[in-house]
């Protein structure tokens, strides 16, 4: 028997798993969907475990699946964080980066953690923006990278998994009777905001605006509150608020995380920081709630 686990399998399995299915991961790691069935089942055979069983027209993992996933991140990271700090010797430069508020909150910290201890010469810049800002100032060059929000069909940058968007307020909270609902929404344009409005008026459910804010912070008081809900993705939730449960309030749609360069061929201090994102990124969404 093998007992030495293969790392592009377990690469393609997580990527599976962030990005929603086995078709999208075969082509985020460059092989035909065929190809990722035989490694699945010569992995499966190799552990004597299912790890996947249909569910709908898609795969879930079984609970060895759930073990094997939490596993491979580790594998991975640190598989990834050792090329990196080998090949990345010597490595210098000036690398500017980019994120929203909730980025920068959730997936941001790992990611700079692994880079600078790969890559200790390389001067970080970032900036913590509205996505609008930021797709600006990536086109004038004042970025070299941004990781952001779209919707699923966006053309803009690299496509790295599908996150929910959920109905969030305080703890308990449920709507007013007979009443338009309290809405706490970033200002216009805002993809959360559109994709809420949007949603409500599709189902003919009345609203109105309680609080708007450039910033997040300036929605939080009147969410805490119990004042108003907002639209963000689920599990950016803060610890102190809540998704709403499912069925008081029409679904919502899923966005993309997106990672997108100022060049088609960036240097490579910025080529190794969109390398940590992209780790950061399927550990935070094949971590479970």
């Amino acid at each position: 028997m093998n007992d030495t686990l293969d790392l592009a399998i377990l690469r393609t399995l997580v990527a599976a798993e962030h990005l929603g299915g086995f078709s999208r991961a075969a082509d985020r790691v460059g092989r035909t969907q065929s190809a990722v069935s035989l490694q699945l089942r010569r992995l499966e055979a190799q552990l004597g475990r299912k790890l996947f069983v249909k569910s709908g027209r898609g795969l879930v993992p079984t609970e060895a699946g759930e073990v094997l996933l939490a596993y491979a991140q580790r594998l991975l990271a640190l598989n990834d964080e050792a090329l990196a700090a080998v090949r990345g010797q010597g490595l210098s430069g000036r690398v500017r980066l980019g994120v929203p508020q909730d980025i920068a909150d959730t997936v941001l910290p790992n990611a700079l953690a692994r880079f600078a201890r790969a890559h200790p010469d390389v001067v970080l810049e970032g900036r913590v923006e509205r996505q609008e800002t930021l797709n600006r100032m990536l086109r004038d060059g004042s970025l070299d990278l941004i990781l952001l929000f779209a919707e699923p069909q966006s053309p803009t940058g690299q496509d790295l998994g599908l996150v929910d968007l959920a109905w969030i307020g305080a703890p308990g909270w449920g709507p007013p009777p007979g009443q338009p609902l309290p809405l706490a929404l970033l200002d216009a344009p805002c993809l959360f905001r559109k994709a809420g409005l949007a949603t409500l008026d599709a189902a003919g459910q009345a609203w109105r605006l309680v609080f708007g804010s450039p910033s997040l912070g300036g929605l939080s008081p009147s969410i805490r509150a119990g004042l108003a809900i907002t639209v963000r993705v689920a599990r950016f939730c803060p610890p102190d608020l809540a998704p709403l449960p499912e069925g008081i309030l029409p679904p919502l749609p899923r966005v993309s995380l997106r990672l997108a360069f100022a060049e088609a061929a960036p240097p490579p201090a910025v080529e190794k920081l969109g390398e940590s994102l992209r780790q950061a990124v399927a550990e935070f969404l094949s971590a479970r709630l």
